[in-house]
């Protein structure tokens, strides 16, 4: 089920959304969806972060390169 959001951009920001859905063959719709998600995305990789943090620390993990060291 789809449901339409109606939002408000400075004319500039608009152009730039026209130029960026020509260059990929995207439809308004599908860049700004796109847009979203990826937001959502990274708020919940954050949230994850922010979760898992006090544990790494406890284990002597303090940067993304330690984590990386470990599961490498």
């Amino acid at each position: 089920m789809r449901d339409t959001l109606t939002i408000s951009l400075p004319a500039e920001l608009r152009q730039q959304v026209a130029r960026a859905c020509k260059r990929r063959k995207l439809t308004q719709s599908e860049f700004i969806r796109r847009a979203v998600q990826e937001m959502l995305w990274e708020e919940a990789i954050e949230a994850s972060r922010r979760k898992l943090a006090p544990m790494a620390r406890a284990q002597g993990l303090y940067t993304d390169e330690d984590v990386f060291r470990v599961i490498s």
